[in-house]
C-alpha cells in the first residue's frame, strides 16, 4: 500500500513538473515570436549585419542604392546546388543593377565546405557567413534555399524558391525595375 502511494506521488510530481515546463516553454516561445518583426511583402524587413567570406562586413535592411536578393543556403543542400548556376548567371548580366548576397546559414554547415562550394558555383557576388542563425531566424527561415527580394526602400517584394533561369531572370527584372 505504501508503495502503491509512493508511486502514486511521484508520478502526480512528474506530471506538475511537466505541465510547469510545457507552460513556460510556451510562455518563452510566444515572447520570442512576439519580439519578431513578422515577415509581410511590402513592409520592412528586419536588419541584420553579418561578415562575409572576403572579411567584409555586410548590411541589410533600410534604404539602399540598388534593389537586393538575399539568398540563405548551406553546403550539404542539393537544391542549393541545383539553383547556385542560375544565381551566379543572373548576378552576372544584372550585377551592376541589383545586389546578391548569398547567406549561408553556417551554424549548420562547415567552413570548408562552404569555401569548396562557392568556388565550385564560382559565385563572384558577396557570400555572408551567419555563423550564430539570427539572420536566420529574423527571417523566419523554414528550409534552404529561400530567397528574399528586397526593393531599394528595404521593404520585401517578393518571396522565393528554386526557380528555372528564366523565371529567377524575371523576377530580377522585375525587382530591378520596382
Amino acid at each position: 500500500m505504501k508503495r502503491n502511494l509512493l508511486i502514486f506521488g511521484l508520478a502526480l510530481a512528474l506530471a506538475g513538473l511537466a505541465l510547469f515546463q510545457h507552460d513556460r516553454i510556451d510562455r518563452n516561445s510566444s515572447v520570442y515570436a512576439a519580439g519578431r518583426q513578422e515577415l509581410k511583402v511590402a513592409s520592412p524587413v528586419p536588419a541584420f549585419t553579418l561578415k562575409g567570406l572576403d572579411g567584409g562586413e555586410y548590411k541589410v535592411g533600410g534604404a539602399r542604392d540598388k534593389p537586393l536578393m538575399v539568398n540563405f543556403w548551406a553546403s550539404w543542400c542539393g537544391p542549393c546546388r541545383e539553383e547556385a548556376p542560375a544565381l551566379k548567371q543572373v548576378y552576372d548580366r544584372y550585377k551592376g543593377q541589383f545586389d546578391l548576397y548569398a547567406v549561408n546559414v553556417t551554424r549548420g554547415d562547415e567552413l570548408e565546405a562552404v569555401k569548396r562550394f562557392v568556388n565550385q558555383a564560382q559565385f563572384s557576388f558577396p557570400v555572408l557567413l551567419d555563423t550564430s542563425g539570427e539572420a536566420a531566424d529574423a527571417y523566419r527561415l523554414l528550409f534552404v534555399p529561400t530567397s528574399f527580394l528586397i526593393d531599394r526602400q528595404g521593404r520585401l517584394k517578393e518571396v522565393i524558391h528554386v526557380l528555372p533561369p528564366d523565371q529567377l531572370e524575371d523576377k530580377i527584372k522585375r525587382l530591378i525595375a520596382s
